[in-house]
């Protein structure tokens, strides 16, 4: 079987002179006097073989038909008179081939009916069944992937069951976080649009305050329990049992939320010096972005040298930009106030980089109650030019919280019943996650 490898590689370029050889091989077997049809015949039957695989249990009529088309008993008697007609085999097994291809596969298959060469078109078929095995195999996969994930929630929701019944207190922790975060939903004030906090978890839009209370609810509880995790203080070591897992993710997570808010702050001081006239074109944005992610790894450790060097690339970026557009370059001025407000994103207390923090949090708030695609409709500002990866962000945070739930899901309703009084709770939410 022919595997897609990328030309370029070692293994790829060994499989690829390989397969020539084989290729030529066969040519010069059957175009010998007289032709020797034995490679041929064990390449039929695996294609016979693959073919077979490939079919449902249904499919009787077909099966029947590539049983008959590719009867090796009868080809091996055809091959010992020297009669074996391989250009009219391989048109057959094309026939074959196109009924049972995916559409995605219909481009290649019609490329293959131009094929005269007998050898090249059995190749062609190889090459086409080998992508044909992988999309079954994907399809098998993707199909068998709801029932192993709930076979996974099952085996993790047992196994820490075995604990619990060792260790009663073993939720204590999980207890404690889910109690501050239905305190911060009830004692805190409503609050404006930038605040990552906000008192209502329900987010009717992320540029909207939220100037009227929400009734507390299960899921609010558990979203802002979730948010409030990605502001975890490292030194608190009651975190939260159910979540040991995953701890290490979540703090994968806070640190591109981290490196996401320095680049959105970067981004957004550097496009107040021009505006629509360079962010108007996406290959400037990507090249401030390359920029500024090349310098995270020295931010996270020296916040003031990377944020030098940044600023300062970024200044040259945008005059040889500006210059090249035939526009004027940044007054002197107007260069030193750019770098010096960019050098200024190295301090936590910094006001574009506070308010950029507030409005991801709000932005990833909004992807646990609404979806992310649905949150990415209605982005607050500053934020568009890091779409791509906010969206990318808001996924990873919501897979991971909906697989927890799912898990943990009955453990949080019983806790969630002592911390929402019934009279409290929403009248529609039913009483478990």
């Amino acid at each position: 079987m022919e595997e897609v490898l990328p030309t370029s590689s070692l293994e790829g370029k060994v499989k690829e002179k390989i397969h020539d050889a084989f290729w030529d091989h066969l040519k010069q077997q059957i175009s010998a006097t007289p032709p020797d049809f034995s490679c041929a015949l064990e390449l039929l039957k695996e294609i016979k073989e693959i073919l077979l695989s490939l079919l449902s249990p249904r499919q009787n009529r077909l099966r029947s038909e590539i049983e008959e088309a590719l009867d090796m008993d009868l080809l091996g008697r055809e091959a010992e008179r020297g009669d074996l007609h391989v250009p009219h085999l391989s048109k057959r097994v094309l026939n074959m081939v196109t009924l049972l291809c995916a559409p995605v596969r219909d481009e290649a298959v019609q490329k293959l009916e131009n094929v005269a060469d007998p050898i090249c078109l059995l190749r062609g078929i190889f090459h086409v069944l080998g992508l044909m095995k992988m999309d079954m195999v994907n399809y098998t996969i993707q199909s068998l992937q709801p029932h192993l994930q709930e076979h996974s929630i099952q085996h993790e929701r047992a196994k820490f069951q075995e604990l619990l019944n060792k260790q009663p207190r073993l939720l204590d922790h999980t207890t404690k976080w889910l109690t501050r975060a239905a305190a911060d939903l009830t004692t805190l004030p409503p609050a404006g649009p930038d605040a990552p906090n906000s008192s209502s978890v329900a987010c009717p839009s992320p540029n909207e305050a939220a100037n009227r209370p929400e009734p507390v609810s299960p899921a609010m509880v558990l979203s802002q329990g979730f948010l409030n995790l990605l502001l975890w203080d490292p030194e608190n070591e009651e975190f939260p049992e159910t979540l040991l897992r995953d701890r290490v993710r979540l703090q994968e997570l806070e640190s591109q939320l981290r490196q996401l808010t320095v680049l959105a702050a970067v981004l957004l001081v550097a496009s107040s010096f021009s505006g629509s006239v360079l962010f108007g074109s996406p290959q400037f944005v990507d090249k401030l972005k390359r920029i500024a992610k090349a310098h995270m790894e020295e931010f996270h450790s020296r916040p003031e040298e990377a944020m030098l060097t940044v600023s300062e690339q970024v200044s040259q970026e945008m005059h040889q930009s500006l210059k090249s557009m035939g526009l004027a370059a940044l007054s002197s001025d107007n260069t030193a106030s750019l770098i010096g407000q960019l050098r200024s994103i190295a301090k936590e207390e910094n006001c574009v980089r506070s308010v950029i923090d507030q409005r991801i949090h709000l932005f990833l708030k909004c992807c646990l109650v609404r979806g992310v695609q649905r949150s990415l409709l209605d982005l607050p500002g500053g934020l568009t030019l890091i779409e791509a990866e906010l969206a990318e962000l808001g996924q990873k945070f919501v897979n991971l919280k909906n697989h927890n739930q799912q898990v943990f899901g009955p453990y949080y309703t019983e806790i969630l019943k002592t911390l929402i009084p019934p009279s409290q709770a929403p009248e529609a939410e039913g009483a478990s996650l």
